[in-house]
């Protein structure tokens, strides 16, 4: 088996990871390119993953069940947004333009 490279799709498991890979194929009969995914439970040790982070994977020895690959690389870090703070002189219940009653 040889490396393959993926997205990860959830870190909720201890040491664990969740990694969607995507394939090309010609289909035979329609003559088009096919697109497949396949999910991959993955160790890491550290837990450094993310969800959305791309990362490369490498197999290893059956580690449980499932688990027969290890993240070798995170190959680019998912931008997650977040929101500015609030500034200190406005509060969220006063507004700029009051309305009258």
């Amino acid at each position: 088996m040889k490396s393959v490279v993926g997205m990860v799709v959830s870190n909720k498991m201890q040491k664990s990871v969740v990694v969607a890979v995507d394939r090309l194929f010609r289909h035979k009969l329609y003559n088009r390119y096919v697109k497949r995914t396949s999910k991959f439970m993955a160790h890491d040790e550290h837990n450094e993953c993310k969800p959305g982070d791309q990362v490369r994977l490498d197999p290893s020895r059956p580690l449980s069940k499932r688990k027969h690959w290890v993240v070798a690389a995170i190959l680019r870090q998912a931008k997650i947004y977040t929101p500015p703070p609030p500034t200190a002189g406005t509060s969220p219940d006063s507004s700029q333009n009051p309305v009258p009653s």
